[in-house]
């Protein structure tokens, strides 16, 4: 979608260039020539069969599921296999003929039968007291489906087993940290690097977030507020992002670039969740050491900054040393929290607003919409959390809001004066 959009826009401005006589007709035709063929795409037909097929897929299920009972334990998994068999045939029909989002739905539904055999064995020889095990394996069949047909969909369904399996190990045992995810995850990561694939490189990031929401849950911490390792967790992914994205190889600089993307938006969350958990608008523990960290935490959010510090280094971009600098506002605003239940947190409620305005003017400098869009919506939930917490007075909020926003006005009247009428 987004090379056609863009090869539009490339064709609309050479026709304007060639008009204006910017360029030769010969140069233009040269550049058309040099550009390779758009890549097939989803048209109403593909749409269309795909319907249908979900529609087959669910009939069948619907009328196996209401005969599940009276159906034999052995006939049953003959059935799942003769799926997974028809589903892998059908597949290679599709990919044979070049049908490649049909053939990857088939490798994806094939990988769900995977699944549901799984859970039949273990309901047969009643294995079913380590379900955690059972997700275990179902991810590594749709892993190893994905790397045999490069199929996205599996690698989907790998991934919500592995994310499920993990927050059940984490629930299981909170006081662990639950680190072979993260090498499942790096599997995955590295399944997306070599397909070179934007889908791919959405799935894995979003993947690793469950990961962080549930140890920051669950890992006991002294009653520490989730928010702050959650804020740990948004800097490495965001500077592990860029940094990625800095390096010279296309395919690295694609990942890098989605999971830098991830990484602002969850930056953004985290910030919110910072003054909404912290201000008992949303309350998830009571405790006098609310800015408690484990020290892995902090050392993650930490490479984080660094990591887009040398991002910056090199790429010679401004707009990286602003994110870097968004990440440590963030990271910063934890200790500055008061450790009594009184008072005003305003030193983390300015951080936090100087970290999501260095978001959107990062996004700016370097013409990333995204991470404008993150940093927008940071600033619109730390001013709707700093206005409507349950703690201290309303009226100085008020005040600090207030305050905050001549700051922010006189800043930019300087800066409209100091910068040259071009970079405005």
């Amino acid at each position: 979608m987004f090379d056609k959009t863009y090869r539009d826009r490339l064709e609309a401005d050479l026709a304007r260039w060639e008009a204006e006589g910017v360029i030769a007709p010969a140069a233009a035709a040269s550049i058309r020539n040099a550009l390779p063929p758009l890549p097939a795409g989803i048209n109403i037909a593909v749409v269309v069969g795909i319907v249908g097929g979900l529609l087959i897929a669910a009939a069948f299920l619907a009328f196996v599921a209401a005969h599940w009972t009276e159906i034999a334990r052995l006939a049953r998994f003959a059935i799942l296999l003769a799926g997974m068999a028809v589903t892998g045939a059908l597949g290679a029909w599709f990919a044979g003929r070049g049908r490649d989002v049909l053939a990857d739905l088939c490798a994806g539904i094939g990988a769900i039968i995977f699944g549901a055999g799984i859970a039949l064995v273990g309901q047969m020889y009643h294995l079913g007291e380590d379900f955690a095990g059972g997700m275990l394996l179902w991810s590594i069949g749709a892993f190893a489906a994905a790397l045999l047909t490069g199929s996205r969909g599996a690698l989907a369904v790998g991934l919500v087993a592995a994310s499920i399996w993990t927050c059940m190990r984490i629930h299981d045992s909170p006081d662990v940290l639950h680190l072979p995810f993260v090498a499942v995850w790096l599997i995955a990561a590295s399944h997306a690097l070599a397909w070179n694939s934007r889908v791919a490189a959405h799935l894995v990031a979003l993947a690793v977030l469950p990961w962080w929401i549930a140890t920051s849950l669950r890992f006991e911490l002294d009653g520490a507020q989730p928010a702050f390792v959650l804020a740990n967790g948004a800097a490495l992914l965001f500077g592990a992002g860029l940094a990625i994205a800095a390096m010279p190889s296309p395919r690295a600089a694609r990942l890098g670039s989605v999971l830098s993307i991830h990484g602002a938006f969850a930056l953004a969350a985290a910030a919110f969740l910072e003054v909404t958990t912290a201000d008992d608008i949303i309350h998830l523990r009571t405790t006098r050491a609310a800015s408690a960290q484990p020290l892995w935490a902090i050392l993650c959010g930490a490479a984080g900054v660094i990591l887009a510090l040398v991002s910056a280094t090199l790429t010679r971009r401004r707009g990286e040393i602003l994110a870097a600098g968004a990440i440590g506002l963030v990271l910063l605003a934890a200790p500055f929290w008061p450790v009594a239940p009184v008072g005003e947190p305003w030193l983390a409620y300015a951080a936090l607003l100087c970290a999501m305005l260095c978001l959107v003017v990062s996004g700016m400098l370097d013409d990333v919409r995204p991470r404008i869009v993150a940093g927008w919506l940071g600033i619109a939930g730390v001013i709707a959390g700093i206005t409507w917490a349950v703690k201290g007075s309303l009226l100085a909020r008020s005040a600090f809001l207030a305050a905050a926003g001549v700051v922010a006005v006189a800043f930019a009247t300087a800066l409209n004066r100091a910068l040259p009428r071009s970079a405005r």
